[in-house]
């Protein structure tokens, strides 16, 4: 799709939804800030204190479960705008062509996660320890989704909202239950080991039965940009306030929804993070109902425009997966800069950990500094991309081979 963005006096841009081969320009705005927030996370997974678990409300800190909790809305983004743009792009092809980029595609989201992704994290290839994540799903996402558009509108949104809110009522079938099958229940709906041997574990974090939902689901909401921006943004805050909603009234009956309810604790401030701190793996119905929510407001407050401050999650947008892989080579290359410079040594920085220290084992020390240096490194991750990713935009603009559309 090509970009149409015209710059005006009181430093908005009017939001592209009409051309069919414009851009969406408040979906990008959404997907680029989201990714920003993202590399937060990742930072931190490379520069933080990872002996201390973020949401654990017996050892965190307020500033450190907010600033876990506030990225916790990039991974249903990605999976809702990924459905969205899957039915954009299917405006411009035949519904066979749609259905065989889109299983090309995950393909390659796949080939990504397992190969390229894998050594961003470790810099070695020697796999002893492997987490599948978040590009593995959107990858089996897409494929699922390549079967799905066959399907009646109705009928994917069906499937879609029965999968996002019945799937904890799977949550006691217990991978162990069901003998030779338990991987394929760690693949589909409880995280865990799926390969363990010679020294050699595979764990999947991104299981795939609530994360296809949600693509599905996205591919629905694609279908609202036919429709007059003035519909579209009725039912966005339709939508959007019923999720959070939804969300405020399932968690305080504190019944279904999520397998960690929520407690009163020692202050109204840790209370209200009990109250916010919803599973992501899996992804609950309450996880995805708190994420979702605000994701979907934010996406219609930014049809009014993007505002002149927010231009650079613009340019990342456009982008996503061109940002994503490159903002982890780049954290890790810091934290083997810092490594070497304080320790004199890298080789943890080269080493596969076990699953309780990933992506790589700590050394004593290593964390200190605690936030205020894992938002230092954040912040120069985000702005030293900046350039690289608005040079690929332009190239993406300018250019038509398909293989751009690859990354």
């Amino acid at each position: 799709m090509t970009v149409s963005a015209t710059a005006v006096p009181t430093g908005f841009q009017r939001a592209a939804v009409s051309p069919a081969a414009a851009r969406i320009e408040s979906i990008d705005l959404l997907r680029g800030v989201i990714i920003m927030l993202m590399a937060l996370d990742h930072s931190h997974d490379f520069f933080g204190d990872l002996t201390s678990n973020a949401v654990d409300l017996t050892t965190t800190t307020a500033a450190l479960f907010f600033t876990r909790w506030i990225t916790h809305i990039c991974a249903p983004v990605f999976f809702l705008l990924t459905g969205t743009g899957a039915y954009l792009m299917g405006r411009r092809m035949t519904k066979t062509a749609l259905a065989r980029f889109l299983v090309t595609r995950g393909l390659w989201l796949i080939f990504l996660e397992l190969v390229v992704m894998r050594f961003a994290l470790q810099f070695n290839f020697d796999y002893q320890t492997t987490i599948i994540t978040v590009l593995w799903a959107l990858g089996w996402a897409m494929i699922v989704l390549a079967g799905l558009i066959w399907l009646p509108t109705w009928a994917i949104a069906a499937i879609s909202l029965v999968m996002i809110a019945g799937h904890n009522v799977l949550d006691g079938i217990a991978p162990s239950s069901l003998g030779a099958l338990a991987p394929v229940w760690n693949v589909l709906h409880v995280p865990g080991i799926v390969l363990s041997m010679n020294h050699h574990v595979v764990f999947v974090a991104y299981v795939l039965i609530p994360w296809v939902a949600v693509t599905a689901l996205g591919y629905v909401l694609g279908q609202t940009y036919e429709w007059s921006a003035e519909s579209r943004k009725r039912l966005q805050l339709a939508i959007g306030l019923v999720l959070v909603a939804g969300f405020v009234v399932l968690r305080l009956v504190n019944g279904y929804g999520d397998p960690s309810p929520w407690s009163p604790q020692k202050n109204g401030m840790w209370t209200i993070m009990s109250f916010l701190n919803t599973t992501k793996y899996p992804p609950s119905l309450l996880f995805l109902l708190m994420t979702l929510g605000p994701a979907v407001l934010l996406l219609r407050l930014f049809e009014n425009g993007v505002p002149v401050v927010l231009h650079p999650a613009l340019i990342f947008g456009k982008v996503p997966l061109f940002f994503y892989v490159l903002h982890f080579y780049l954290i890790h290359l810091l934290a083997v800069g810092a490594s070497w410079l304080r320790y004199g040594e890298m080789k943890e920085m080269f080493q596969s950990p076990d699953l309780a220290h990933f992506p790589f084992s700590q050394p004593p020390g290593w964390a200190a500094p605690g936030l205020p240096l894992v938002y230092g490194v954040w912040i120069f991750v985000v702005v030293a991309l900046y350039p690289l990713c608005r040079w690929y935009a332009g190239l993406r603009r300018r250019r038509t081979e398909w293989w751009l559309s690859y990354l």
